[in-house]
């Protein structure tokens, strides 16, 4: 189950995550009663490291002690987003435009929910993404947008590993 994050709370883990020097992807806060957790996403170029997460947690765990914002016991988790991160910011569809992504709407756009497609462009109100299933550019609104993701094409990972080699 997720919870939505009160603005301060997600107001103050960004500004520590970018004061140390690291990209605030995103928070969310998931569970329940007896097992909340606040699971926060950061990046930084190069990628993330085990100790950049300890490091973040630290930091972030003593801020969140000092201001008691959140009642209850609750798990800090600090991760990489991962190779197919997320995307909750108009500037995160920016700097993955011509990415393949995976976007979930809240509501039907010409008789569909699930999107699977190219990020072609970014306007003021939405993404086009031009949808592999029929080969049409379909412009989706931001505020329809439940839930986009980087779509990972594992086979191209493997091309592009092996001509490294």
């Amino acid at each position: 189950m997720k919870v939505v994050l009160d603005k301060n709370l997600y107001s103050l883990v960004e500004k520590v995550v970018k004061a140390e020097g690291f990209e605030f992807v995103h928070c969310e806060f998931v569970g329940g009663r007896n097992s909340a957790v606040l699971r926060v996403y950061i990046d930084k170029p190069g990628g993330i490291t085990h100790s950049d997460c300890s490091y973040i947690s630290q930091q972030l765990g003593t801020v969140l002690d000092v201001e008691d914002l959140i009642s209850g016991h609750y798990t800090l988790e600090i991760s990489s987003p991962g190779i197919d991160r997320g995307l909750y910011k108009k500037e995160d569809y920016t700097r993955f435009a011509g990415n393949k992504v995976r976007l979930k709407t809240n509501q039907a756009i010409e008789g569909s929910r699930n999107f699977k497609g190219r990020l072609e462009t970014i306007t003021d109100d939405g993404v086009v993404t031009l949808v592999d299933k029929t080969g049409k550019h379909i412009l989706i609104p931001f505020d329809l947008i439940q839930s986009a993701k980087i779509e990972v094409d594992v086979e191209e990972l493997f091309r592009q590993a092996e001509q490294k080699q």
